[in-house]
């Protein structure tokens, strides 16, 4: 299929609507434009705790998919550095837990949070080719590298209290990752067949779905 050195770009133009509304929702323009309700943030600091716990053994899925399907050692090594940060992740987690005052071993999670988590679930089975959960990663920490970074870029009137969470997703450091791994999926994907193709397509669509009920949910509209 021509073009598919360059699909990821391509989808995210066929969906700029969704793909926006992800990377661009409310809750992002609030922190960048210094509205944010502080509510909204702790709501999100507490379901997102429990998403990246979750998000520790879908890597872990990943890992294994590499290892038995990738014809290229190197995306090992990114993955499992992937793998690795999260333990930082999760200690900064709690420590901006105790500092705001948000209780995490009291948090029930959200109907948006449970269902993103079972779908990361549904890709954990063995049965998942590692194109599609590439595709799912890279489409997942994309979205928080482009939502972040736009609350540091100029112009922005984002809080010195939040500043220090924006640039945990939107450095350009995790902005090289991401783009290591669309290039991993842009691999893949010019070796995937038709069928595998509109899959991966399928779930970049179900990520960025997540993604915005997510944030809907951090902001409190469901």
């Amino acid at each position: 299929m021509e073009g598919k050195s360059d699909i990821t770009a391509m989808w995210i133009k066929k969906h700029s609507l969704l793909y926006t509304g992800a990377t661009r929702h409310p809750f992002i323009l609030n922190i960048r434009d210094g509205s944010i309700d502080i509510s909204s943030f702790k709501r999100w600091l507490a379901q997102d705790y429990i998403f990246v716990r979750a998000f520790v053994p879908f890597i872990a899925s990943i890992l294994v998919k590499a290892w038995k399907e990738s014809d290229v050692s190197s995306d090992i090594d990114l993955i499992l550095s992937g793998m690795a940060a999260l333990n930082d992740e999760i200690a900064w987690f709690k420590k901006e837990a105790l500092k705001w005052g948000v209780a995490l071993n009291s948090v029930v999670p959200h109907k948006a949070n449970v269902d993103y988590c079972r779908f990361l679930e549904s890709l954990m089975n063995p049965d998942v080719e590692y194109t599609l959960a590439i595709t799912a990663f890279w489409a997942i920490e994309t979205v928080y590298q482009e939502s972040f970074a736009h609350c540091l870029e100029d112009g922005s009137k984002t809080p010195e209290e939040l500043k220090e969470t924006c640039q945990r997703w939107g450095n350009e450091g995790f902005g090289q990752y991401c783009s290591s791994l669309q290039n991993i999926t842009n691999r893949r994907l010019e070796k995937a067949s038709d069928d595998m193709f509109s899959k991966a397509e399928v779930i970049l669509i179900r990520v960025l779905e997540h993604e915005v009920e997510f944030w809907n949910m951090s902001r409190g509209t469901i």
